[in-house]
Parts: C-alpha cells; structure tokens; sequence
C-alpha cells in the first residue's frame, strides 16, 4: 500500500516548529513508517515538486518569494495545515507591519536596498486556503502527531479552541490570576501547551493565540484594575500573537487608540 507523502515547509520564522517535529524522539521513527517524508529542511530533505498529501506549513509571509512559494505548495497538497503563531496569525515579526518598516531595515542593515521584503508579515491564510491551523510558539508536538493520525484514518482533526483556564482546573493547578494576582493571559488563550506556564506558577503569555469567545479587554481591564499600567496590558497583547483581531484590538484599546469596526 502506498504510504501518504507529508512535507513540512519553511517561511520566516526561527524554526522552532520544525524543531517540534525532531523532538518528537521515538514517535517521530514510528511516523517515518506510516508515511513518506519528502521534504524536511531540518532533516535534509529537500523537494518542492512532488506532489503532497499532508503538508505542514511554518513560518509567515514576508517577502514577494515567499507568496509565490506558498501558492506553489498550497496546489501541489492536498491538505495543508499551519503550525506556530507565525503561521496562522503573523507572528512576532509581525509587529513591524504596525510601523514603517524600511526604516527598520536601514537601521539594521548596511544595505537595505537589497533586501526584498513586504511591507508586512501576514499569516499563511492571508494568501491561500488552509485547511487546519495548530497555534502555539512552538507547536504542541503532541498536537501534530494527534493531526496526522486522524488524517491517516481519513477523519477530520478535532482541535480544542477552550481556554487555558480550563486546562489549569482538568490539571489542578493554583491560579495565579487569583491566588497571586498574576497578569495571566489563561482566560483568553486556547488551550493546547498542557497549561504549562501556570503549572509551574508563572502567568500564561498567549503563545497559543485566542480562544473561543474570548473577552480579552475584560480581561485587560482586570489587570488595569489591579494596579497594572496600561502601556504593559497592551505589551501583553500586543506579542506573539499580535495580529489575530481580538489580541489588536485589545492592544490598541489599551493604548488608547479607537477602535474602528468595519
């Protein structure tokens, strides 16, 4: 029987995601046996012309490149799915697209004039369809493995867009929004990393992006409440994830700038 062929793509970002799927140890041999690896740059493995069942995307959009690239594997698979906050919302890189980013460039390099970059940094979805998107900074490897074993049974992945929080009560961990008036960002972060922060009495940073329904200026108003300053709130959301809406908004609510509904 012919093994399905899975890739996994590259685009700007600092290739934890990729490195997510080496950390998979052991899991990651008894994959190699359900399935045809055909590109892996991490690995070694290097084809972008095969055709594709399951392709893995890293990385967001941020040079006229990359568009082209990413138009080639969105036709060349059959599903695609993005892994990271770079992917599906723009990642950290993308707080450039809030400021004139060629005079980044001319402070950086000593000649801007050769790079050739976007003006911004835009998720994969901005520009070709995706069929699944796993959160995080980095991904769950247990997510990507749980992903690619209901597509190799021909069912649709189930992917849990709940709260940290109830992450937090299923592990029984303290809250530190209220036991220790942590600014955590549970409350309006999908779950997906195990509540791993607040397991080990830090607050959650959002890496795993919004949840479902999340009041997120509710939130902000909280810590604003507790005595945190607002440039620090909208810092909070304003981060890895800066660019989902609600995270935005949320960020510019605090900074004091209107928000506009179109």
């Amino acid at each position: 029987m012919k093994k399905p062929r899975l890739a996994i793509h590259k685009f700007t970002s600092c290739d934890g995601c990729q490195l997510a799927f080496l950390n998979a140890g052991e899991a990651l041999l008894v994959l190699s046996e359900q399935v045809e690896l055909v590109h892996f740059s991490e690995a070694g493995l290097l084809d972008l012309k095969t055709k594709i069942d399951i392709a893995f995307v890293e990385g967001s959009i941020s040079t006229p490149d990359e568009i082209t690239r990413i138009q080639q594997i969105r036709d060349n698979s059959k599903y695609l799915i993005t892994i990271g906050a770079c992917a599906t919302a723009g990642g950290i890189q993308a707080l450039r697209n809030a400021v004139n980013y060629k005079e980044w460039l001319a402070s950086i390099y000593a000649s801007p004039e050769t790079i050739r970059a976007l003006d911004t940094s835009t998720a994969i979805a901005n520009h070709v369809r995706v069929d699944w998107e796993l959160w995080g900074c980095p991904v769950n490897t247990h997510q990507v493995l749980d992903v690619i074993r209901s597509l190799l049974f021909d069912a649709a992945p189930k992917i849990k867009r709940d709260s940290v929080c109830l992450e937090c009560k299923r592990k029984g961990h303290i809250c530190v929004l209220v036991a220790k008036q942590e600014p955590c960002m549970g409350p309006v972060t999908q779950t997906g990393c195990g509540a791993l922060c607040p397991g080990l009495n830090r607050a959650c940073y959002a890496c795993y992006g919004p949840s479902e329904n999340s009041n997120s200026i509710a939130l902000g108003s909280w810590f604003k409440k507790n005595g945190r300053d607002s440039d620090k709130i909208a810092r909070q959301f304003l981060h890895i994830n800066n660019q989902t809406p609600v995270f935005h908004n949320a960020g510019n609510f605090f900074k004091g700038i209107k928000i506009v509904k179109e």
